[in-house]
């Protein structure tokens, strides 16, 4: 199997002019040219057809506008890269320049972010065991979900930068991978990727798939445009009922549409977490009360360092793992830590958790699972602001008391489930998380229960990552 690109390619063509003016020139003026040439043909043929001339437009228009946005996209990509290197030393692979040989019949499996990543998992797992000598394309569009992939794979698959959804970089990354089929988990509708990659006659999985209200409600906007683009799709693997009802709504063929499950429950615990969970409560106190607060953004740290505070008047020797969503936080929370008079450490400086240390901050990428592994109870982040909440079921599937705030709109159906099984706390504010986190520090058998719920929700709902690959083997 191949490991990832090694960074960017050379800035010169084979025919020695500037690789810059031939990827931005020359794709420009033959977009144009076709732009052109397809008005003509909308102006010629639309009272013919009005609904497939209409969408032809539309799509020709989405592109005009791209082109437009091209010449200021590296500029936004060098700004943040203040923030993350990795966005201005992958510029050129965003537009699917990158010295790679020419691959055959690969699977190509799409996850935007971080969270697509994880979910992915279980999947591209099975995929490399069933598929050893086909190469496994795992794109992300976003440094972390890419750091995730290889620290998680190490090389077993091949992972690169989505291209921009522009018509000649989408072209020549098919070209490229030559993929068998494309994988798209959760709702990563791009119409130029999903327009060529039909074109090609490639088939289109929509994999995990859920369509959020307010999603739902934006695509139903420009509903004319998306219907010829979501006729791409061959499967929607739905998550549930709900979101397979969206889809029909928006025009899919019935036909199409299946409900899977959610492949979130599928996660599994890696092997070796356990050990290294009790090697650091040894360190950090074996028997200090430990709560993490998971995944937060903006907004809610400062929550969470006052319900900590909270906390420390009961319960002093309590201690609270602080893991920021984003990496480019690290520095921001941590000395916020610090102006709030809190005795904090940063775990990436491997530094000795004393007796007087009360907040430690989870400053490295995958390592989530054992921060929750540590913990006796477990805040999920992305709640008390109007983000819509993150994953429930990691701290489910280790059997941990969970507390969320309120804003759970990305995670409806799960935490419905997980409410209704009596596994899962929500709270308004930070003095309810406070109570509730003293109350729980103070009932082991209440904790013991809350977690053995949340970890039968999750065995019940396993199952969707063998369904999705049971549609997925069909076209290989």
């Amino acid at each position: 199997m191949r490991s990832s690109p090694l960074g960017n390619p050379p800035l010169l063509c084979s025919h020695g002019k500037p690789r810059g003016i031939y990827f931005i020139h020359l794709p420009i003026l033959r977009a144009i040219m076709h732009l052109l040439l397809d008005f003509y043909v909308v102006c010629k043929n639309y009272q013919y057809n009005h609904v497939i001339v209409k969408g032809l437009l539309v799509r020709h228009i989405y592109n005009l506008f791209l082109y437009l946005i091209l010449p200021f996209l590296p500029l936004r990509l060098l700004w943040k890269s203040r923030k993350n290197a990795a966005y201005r030393q992958h510029m050129l692979e965003r537009f699917a320049f990158f010295d790679l040989p020419d691959l055959k019949d690969s699977i190509w499996l799409h996850a935007v972010s971080v969270g697509e990543s994880i979910s992915a998992v279980p999947l591209i797992q099975e995929l490399i065991r069933d598929y050893p000598q086909t190469t496994i394309v795992v794109t992300t569009m976003t440094p972390t979900g890419a750091e995730r992939i290889q620290k998680i794979f190490n090389g077993q698959v091949l992972q690169l930068y989505v291209p921009y959804d522009y018509p000649f970089a989408v072209k020549r990354f098919l070209r490229h991978i030559n993929p068998k089929i494309l994988i798209l988990m959760e709702t990563e509708l791009w119409p130029n990727i999903l327009y060529y990659s039909a074109e090609s006659k490639i088939p289109i999985i929509l994999a995990n798939a859920r369509l959020s209200e307010k999603s739902f409600v934006n695509y139903k906007k420009v509903h004319s445009f998306m219907l010829p683009i979501l006729n791409c799709i061959t499967i929607v693997a739905a998550q549930s009922k709900l979101d397979a009802e969206r889809f029909l709504a928006l025009g899919f063929d019935p036909k199409k549409i299946l409900i899977t499950g959610n492949i979130k429950f599928d996660v599994k615990v890696p092997g070796g977490l356990f050990e290294h969970s009790k090697q650091l409560r040894l360190a950090w106190g074996k028997d200090r009360p430990v709560w993490i607060a998971a995944s937060t953004h903006k907004g809610e740290e400062e929550k969470i360092l006052a319900a900590a505070k909270i906390v420390r008047e009961t319960i002093p020797e309590s201690l609270l793992i602080l893991v920021p969503r984003h990496p480019q936080r690290f520095n921001e929370v941590f000395d916020l830590c610090c102006k709030l008079g809190f005795e904090a450490i940063r775990y990436s400086e491997n530094q000795k958790c004393l007796a007087s240390t009360n907040v430690i901050l989870g400053d490295v990428m995958g390592q989530l699972l054992l921060f929750y592994a540590v913990s006796n109870i477990a805040f999920v982040g992305g709640s008390f602001v109007s983000w819509g909440g993150h994953n429930l079921l990691e701290p489910a599937v280790l059997a941990k008391p969970i507390i969320s705030g309120q804003h759970l709109n990305a995670f409806l159906e799960i935490s419905q489930l997980l409410i209704d099984a009596e596994a899962l706390i929500t709270v308004i504010d930070e003095v309810a998380l406070a109570q509730n986190l003293v109350r729980l520090f103070q009932n082991k058998t209440l904790q013991e229960k809350l977690g053995c719920s949340a970890l039968d929700v999750v065995e019940k709902h396993r199952g969707a990552t063998k369904k999705i690959l049971s549609y997925v083997k069909s076209f290989l």
